[in-house]
């Protein structure tokens, strides 16, 4: 993370003397985020990169070196605990989704070995995706919950458990996945709109409560569709495009209580959520099915 004239060093301070926009204490200067480790970002770089040369991008041997040496760091650090996705205060830990994207990172890899003819040392890939594999579906998956838990060894749901299923780590119909959708619908849905995750139950380092994390409820969606419930998945894309203002603009979060618009807005990250999930629905050709490698359950023309 850098300062927008490129700076590195980003302390955070707090500043109590300001109220913030409607008292959203506290007012902070700097990010604390740039002492974070977000090890799912090495999945992300690694999935674009390849997704980006099956799309017809023409092969980069600079780009190949970049994600070759992207993977040699994942080697030793993928069994770290982080911050992950959502950049938590509340401390370091064994997050489910980081442990995915690591898996992704390597998987990606072998891809372009086995469908590109690039080269690296795949045998140590193919090892390493198997044990982050094996270790992800032994701590991660709570039989409690029939579902794929937040962190290792933990009792809470988090949305981002939804995109196991977008990126292949299991296929639409394993009982795992099946389970881990019902669970976000139990625990994480608030009037009809998914939480990141229960804000009073995880130690985030944040007071409790927040809006529904818009891109999460989209990301249902693809689950939805990817497991051919392709009615819900238009309710629920029908219900989130009735969010955009009066110019077709999405926040990053909602409040359904208070049916306001929250958060960070416009939010370049709902707004990607929305393409993907009208492609989703609405193309022959799905963006979580080319990212997945799995085909949806929805059979065609299937309302």
């Amino acid at each position: 993370m850098y300062g927008v004239a490129g700076e590195r060093w980003l302390a955070e301070r707090e500043v109590p003397w300001l109220g913030g926009y409607e008292g959203s204490k506290p007012v902070r200067i700097g990010n604390a985020a740039s002492d974070q480790l977000q090890i799912d970002v090495y999945g992300e770089v690694a999935d674009a990169l390849h997704h980006a040369r099956v799309g017809g991008i023409p092969p980069s041997g600079d780009a190949w070196d970049f994600g070759g040496a992207l993977l040699a760091h994942l080697e030793t650090a993928w069994c770290n605990p982080d911050e992950s996705i959502w950049e938590v205060r509340g401390g370091r830990r064994h997050f489910t989704y980081s442990k995915v994207m690591a898996w992704v990172a390597f998987d990606r890899a072998i891809k372009e070995v086995e469908v590109f003819g690039l080269r690296g040392p795949v045998d140590r890939w193919r090892q390493l995706r198997a044990e982050i594999h094996e270790e992800v579906c032994r701590r991660a998956f709570n039989p409690a919950l029939g579902a794929f838990a937040q962190s290792y060894d933990s009792d809470q749901m988090d949305a981002s458990a939804l995109l196991m299923l977008q990126v292949g780590f299991l296929p639409p119909d394993d009982a795992r996945v099946l389970g881990t959708i019902r669970a976000v619908e139990q625990r994480l849905l608030r009037g009809g709109f998914v939480l990141r995750y229960d804000t009073g139950a995880t130690d985030d380092g944040l007071p409790p409560g927040e809006g529904a994390f818009i891109p999460c409820s989209f990301w249902l969606a693809d689950a939805y569709v990817l497991t051919g419930r392709m009615a819900d998945a238009r309710r629920l894309f029908e219900r989130l495009v009735g969010l955009c203002n009066d110019v077709g603009l999405l926040s990053e979060e909602y409040d359904p209580v208070a049916q306001r618009a929250v958060g960070n807005f416009p939010q370049a990250f709902s707004h990607i959520a929305l393409v993907n999930t009208a492609y989703n629905i609405a193309a022959k050709s799905k963006p979580c099915e080319q990212r997945s490698g799995n085909p949806s359950a929805a059979a065609p023309g299937r309302s």
